[in-house]
């Protein structure tokens, strides 16, 4: 396949953009269990329940829509997908900022599920812009701005919910809305129309999505990884404020301390580490050792006893990092350019599956753990998934075929 250099201004652009949203994103988490205490009425342990059927209901919007909005792509082009689903989490934003009740919560964070996709697309324009030999590079820069935007974001999220829990979801609004009229006059396309093809609902609908797996050689194994991968991931989001604040009663301040060094951390391995990794080892070894570290990780928060073991737990799974870029790189190389945006939606359904199955499944354990008191009860959820993340790492080694990970 003929593919011309990467644009350097569209994979900026692109960047920047990916970086603004997940500014905007992190800014809300350190304030969320307070948000949700304040406007259920309820306590920690109801409140961590509770944060986990909403992001149960952005992860099904986000199932549902994410392969339309892959497959839309690629017929009518990366640009305009991109800018809606921008306007969406600003819209997102706004209602949970003024939200008199749960139900508010809840449909704010479905409508951010709906036009949540704003990665898939992004991915799709690095693919439509590099070779598939700088791909690991280039997603791996896009996983960058994901750790990039959890260092400013949750970093001054917690300094303004000093100020209430709804004024850090005015800034997310704020920056949501700079973010789109900086994408409307500077985003280019980059998909050629000779490379766009006639949409299909068929391949649109979230199982159908599955299919570009299966037609595809070499594609289904690694996405049972992924899934697990997620699955067990999923523990991250669903009870990281919550844990903190009920083992080490953390501030906000705190929690979005700690989620700041954790995505400079990752931005670290990602950006300055991805591509000189692929290129020195091999895609797949940098994913085992990946998971091998991610393992440790979840194990090691289930014993962690202050702030100083978790800082350098989150130095320890840094290379965790490495495991999505690196699976997604690994999986473009056998899809055609036709079809990357229908592979990214796929990509997008099954981390939205898996999220929303892990986010629940992790904060119902964390919950009920908590309620039922104990010094060590709000770590089992920990433990649990890192018997999961095992379970990933064996189904690597097992369903990869040893000639892929020898490459």
């Amino acid at each position: 396949m003929d593919q011309s250099p990467p644009s350097r201004h569209a994979v900026t652009f692109v960047l920047l953009t990916v970086l603004l949203d997940m500014v905007g994103f992190g800014l809300i988490i350190p304030v969320l269990p307070g948000l949700i205490e304040e406007v259920g009425g309820i306590g920690l342990a109801d409140a961590a329940k509770i944060g986990g059927w909403m992001f149960f209901a952005f992860s099904v919007a986000q199932f549902v829509c994410s392969p339309l909005m892959g497959n839309l792509s690629d017929r009518f082009g990366r640009r305009p997908l991109l800018l809606l689903a921008i306007a969406g989490l600003g819209l997102d934003y706004l209602l949970q900022a003024f939200a008199p009740n749960l139900v508010w919560l809840f449909v704010g964070r479905i409508i951010a599920g709906v036009c949540g996709a704003s990665w898939v697309i992004a991915n799709a324009f690095i693919t439509d812009v590099t070779t598939p030999e700088n791909r690991a590079k280039y997603f791996g820069l896009l996983g960058a701005c994901f750790g990039l935007g959890f260092v400013v974001g949750p970093a001054i999220g917690g300094l303004l919910g000093s100020f209430g829990p709804r004024v850090p979801f005015f800034v997310a609004a704020a920056i949501s809305g700079l973010n789109l009229i900086y994408g409307y006059f500077v985003l280019p396309e980059t998909l050629a129309p000779a490379n766009r093809r006639r949409f299909e609902w068929r391949r649109s609908n979230p199982l159908g999505a599955f299919a570009v797996f299966r037609g595809y050689q070499g594609v289904l194994p690694m996405c049972g990884v992924l899934f697990t991968y997620f699955f067990c991931s999923a523990i991250y989001p669903a009870i990281w404020p919550f844990w903190g604040m009920a083992k080490f009663d953390w501030s906000p301040a705190m929690v979005g301390l700690t989620l700041a060094i954790f995505g400079l951390v990752m931005a670290g391995f990602q950006g300055g580490l991805a591509g000189p990794a692929a290129a020195r080892f091999g895609e797949r070894r940098v994913v085992l050792v990946g998971l091998i570290t991610a393992v440790l990780g979840l194990a090691g928060y289930g014993f962690a006893w202050g702030l100083v073991p978790v800082v350098i737990l989150m130095v320890v799974h840094g290379p965790e990092g490495f495991v999505h870029p690196m699976l997604v790189a690994m999986m473009t190389k056998n899809v055609p350019a036709d079809a990357q945006g229908e592979l990214q939606g796929g990509i997008s359904a099954i981390m939205s599956v898996a999220m929303l199955a892990g986010t629940v499944f992790f904060s119902q354990i964390f919950g009920y753990f908590l309620a039922q008191g104990g010094d060590y009860a709000p770590d089992i959820a920990f433990f649990v998934a890192a018997g999961g993340m095992l379970i990933s790492l064996a189904m690597f080694m097992i369903w990869v075929p040893a000639e892929e990970r020898e490459q």
